[in-house]
């Protein structure tokens, strides 16, 4: 599911116009950003909980030329899944 599915649904399921769908989910995932930015984390239950992780800087190499560089350090999204998303996830079958 992506983005504009998700304002669909939401607007479909809670008769709503897709604009103000939209300004909800963009709200969301602005709250998300913001808690991460101000506080490292974003926990939201049934679901799971989004951190920032810090990255090494360490030396790779281009896969083009091979020629070794060095990649600086930096932050990422790092993201735990909760128990009952991944009860959810076992039940999935695979195509």
């Amino acid at each position: 599911m992506n983005k504009s599915e998700i304002i669909d649904k939401l607007a479909a399921d809670h008769e709503l116009t897709k604009v103000k769908a939209k300004e909800i989910v963009e709200q969301l995932f602005g709250f998300v950003g913001s808690s991460l930015k101000k506080e490292g984390r974003f926990a939201f239950p049934e679901l799971g909980t989004f951190t920032v992780g810090q990255r090494a800087a360490r030396t790779g190499r281009n896969p083009a030329t091979g020629e070794t560089i060095k990649i600086k350090a930096s932050k990422t999204v790092r993201f735990k899944a909760a128990p009952a998303l991944k009860e959810l996830v076992a039940k999935v079958k695979v195509k």
